[in-house]
């Protein structure tokens, strides 16, 4: 069986990636992240506590465990939190990689890296693999400088590239756009979203599939994992009311600038995902199945 040690165990992505190895049955699983377990599942892996910005703690967890595939799910990803504390995202989306990628380089580990929309400009969405970047956002640049590590590393590696995930996991720290407008709309809340920022929403356990097929395969090269719906969140806002039959009079159209946010926003992201579907025989769901998926969890 593959052997595959997967980052940031604990997260949304980390727990569906767990939940899936487990129910392929074709991997041995070391799950880590910082601190304890907080993993739903309780057994068929191995949980190794691991800080991923430690050198001596990278080393000794991959060197005890010489994992085939790392898949690297732990960063900072909120982007206002980057922008304000930039020596700790730059601690954990760069260096951490780069103690990652000298730890596979030593032990002959295939990487799948995890990405983002956020090292584009948002000037010329949707996006496919060869796309030229431009971040806007300390967090952005970051995650450009992590790939920018791996594809100049001498391993044999994978990135993917995601946008706007969202799902449901235990202990969860934060919410997502359905659960958010579901939960607004049943108080009788108004919200107000915007209509002039476009993506394409990733389901977390479409993500986790796409990881899974890359590590599987160890796919070489870029890969854009994420919905296929090119979407604005007032659309989002929108189908999620309709689904649940919520009152959509309380949702209020806006502009990126009515909000006063440190961090830059692209305009307009997404990807072409041909490239992973072709090669990889990627099949995420439509944001509607999304939601519906989404129901059948919270239910």
């Amino acid at each position: 069986m593959k052997k595959v040690l997967i980052t940031g165990s604990n997260g949304l992505l980390g727990q569906k990636l767990v939940a899936l190895l487990l129910e392929e049955g074709k991997f041995e699983i070391i799950a880590t992240a910082r601190g304890g377990n907080r993993l739903p599942i309780a057994d068929g892996y191995t949980y190794q506590s691991m800080d991923i910005t430690n050198k001596e703690n990278v080393d000794e967890v991959m060197d005890t465990f010489k994992p085939d595939v790392l898949i690297h799910t732990a960063a900072m990803t909120n982007v206002d939190q980057c922008e304000a504390e930039k020596e700790a995202c730059w601690a954990l989306n760069v260096t951490a990689t780069e103690y990652l990628v000298d730890a596979c380089e030593r032990n002959s580990t295939f990487l799948c890296h995890l990405s983002t929309d956020f090292i584009f400009d948002g000037s010329a969405g949707p996006y496919d693999e060869k796309a030229a970047a431009n971040p806007i956002s300390f967090y952005g640049w970051s995650k450009l400088a992590a790939e920018h590590l791996v594809t100049n590393s001498n391993i044999k590696w994978s990135i993917a590239r995601t946008v706007l995930v969202y799902g449901i996991a235990h202990d969860m720290s934060r919410s997502n756009i359905i659960l958010w407008v579901k939960k607004s709309l049943e108080d009788g809340k108004q919200i107000n979203v915007v209509n002039d920022q476009w993506r394409t929403p990733t389901l977390a356990e479409d993500l986790a599939k796409g990881c899974a097929l890359i590590a599987e395969k160890e796919a070489e090269g870029v890969f854009n994992i994420s919905g296929k719906d090119l979407l604005n969140p007032y659309q989002m806002a929108h189908m999620t009311a309709d689904f649940f039959n919520l009152d959509k009079s309380f949702i209020k159209e806006a502009t990126a600038a009515t909000f006063s946010q440190p961090a830059k926003r692209p305009p307009r992201t997404g990807f072409n995902i041909d490239k992973a579907v072709n090669e990889l025989g990627y099949k995420p769901l439509s944001f509607e199945e999304g939601i519906a998926f989404l129901a059948k969890q919270i239910a």
